[in-house]
């Protein structure tokens, strides 16, 4: 079979993360991914360390696959090349700053309008009209600005996400509304202008809790280990000192909890913890329940009567038990990628489409693919 997205040319003036991940993830399923840089060092997320092959890390994992192609749109001749390139493609991307893009004219409206069927989608950090469009933003500063700061972390300290939150959700959401561009095009030929802002794809993430808030005045409580609206779902730590995860996501399942893990069925019907919202509103007591009786028993023998009892466990692994997770290696997760330095191994895309695999590929130097 041919890959899905085989013969779809995707042209992309990017930088950093949002963008870059977006326009990997059609390379992975197949697209033929020209990436523009500027010629003074190119896009600027391969300077960030060495660590990876000689290579940037978030560059290897948002850029492999692509072809670098280096121009200055502020020289005639190359901004002529670029526009040629867009004529010729079936997908752009770019997250330019608002301003920069509307005055380069690469807005994805701006490009429709003289393309008819090109889809082309916009990422910024605050959308291209309001307040805030002009305002400059990093994937910190969104999740911030989203609300996520302030559900993560302890009661007395906020914390950011360990990953960049922003930026993917923001990929994420370029990578579907393109596809789904692209299969209307098949229908009828229309092309698409696609706008998306990182505040508004962030705080389509966080709206649970923003609603929750909305609706009853208070945020969720925040906490470094346990899910601010069910319980029990967070972290508990073995007799031996290990630390699973464990999720009780109904009544059912608590009950079996209760009879097959803690050894006590009328715990089950017990009053304060009899539904989801008892549970949360004695939280501190369920919680020392559990933890008494996991105290009480061996790790392997909580870990037996957990998935005895259908109850979800899972370890909490650092990054390298990440890597070497006996899933992935067993379902042949990892895979070569080639860089101007060395080779290095990533995992592969999580796609997983009949007759189509992930290959690893090739992480273009700067200006590889010029000619």
């Amino acid at each position: 079979m041919s890959a899905p997205l085989d013969g779809i040319v995707v042209v992309a003036v990017e930088q950093a993360i949002a963008a870059p991940l977006a326009t990997r993830h059609l390379a992975d399923l197949g697209a033929t991914v020209l990436k523009i840089e500027h010629p003074d060092g190119g896009d600027f997320a391969r300077h960030y360390d060495a660590n990876t092959a000689g290579q940037s890390t978030y560059f290897v994992w948002a850029n492999r696959g692509k072809r670098s192609i280096v121009l200055d749109l502020k020289s005639a001749g190359d901004r002529d090349r670029l526009d040629a390139l867009i004529a010729g493609a079936d997908v752009f991307v770019q997250n330019l700053s608002a301003g920069a893009a509307e005055r380069a004219g690469l807005l994805a409206r701006q490009l429709v309008g003289q393309h008819p069927a090109l889809v082309a989608c916009d990422i910024s950090g605050y959308g291209l009209d309001g307040p805030r469009t002009d305002d400059k933003a990093y994937d910190l500063a969104i999740q911030a600005e989203a609300g996520a700061v302030m559900l993560t972390g302890s009661p007395d300290e906020p914390s950011k996400v360990g990953i960049s939150i922003a930026d993917i959700s923001a990929a994420m959401y370029a990578l579907s509304s393109i596809t789904a561009a692209l299969f209307r095009r098949e229908r009828t030929g229309e092309g698409a202008a696609i706008s998306l802002s990182m505040l508004e794809c962030l705080a389509e993430w966080t709206s649970p809790q923003v609603l929750t808030t909305v609706a009853t005045g208070a945020a969720p409580a925040r906490s470094p280990r346990r899910h601010p609206m069910i319980a029990p779902y967070g972290t508990f730590e073995l007799a031996d000192g290990s630390r699973v995860l464990i999720a009780v996501q109904s009544d059912r399942e608590w009950h079996s909890m209760a009879t097959g893990v803690l050894g006590d069925a009328d715990l089950g019907t017990d009053a304060r913890f009899a539904t989801n919202a008892d549970r949360i509103a004695h939280v501190d007591e369920l919680e020392a329940v559990v933890r008494a009786v996991l105290a009480g028993m061996s790790a392997d023998e909580a870990r037996d009567r957990l998935h005895a009892a259908r109850i979800t466990v899972a370890d909490v692994r650092d990054p390298m038990r990440v890597w070497d997770h006996e899933q992935l290696a067993a379902r042949g997760r990892h895979v070569p990628v080639t860089t101007e330095t060395g080779t290095a191994h990533v995992l592969k895309a999580p796609f997983n489409i009949s007759g189509h695999d992930d290959l690893g590929g090739h992480v273009p130097a700067l200006g590889e693919h010029d000619d």
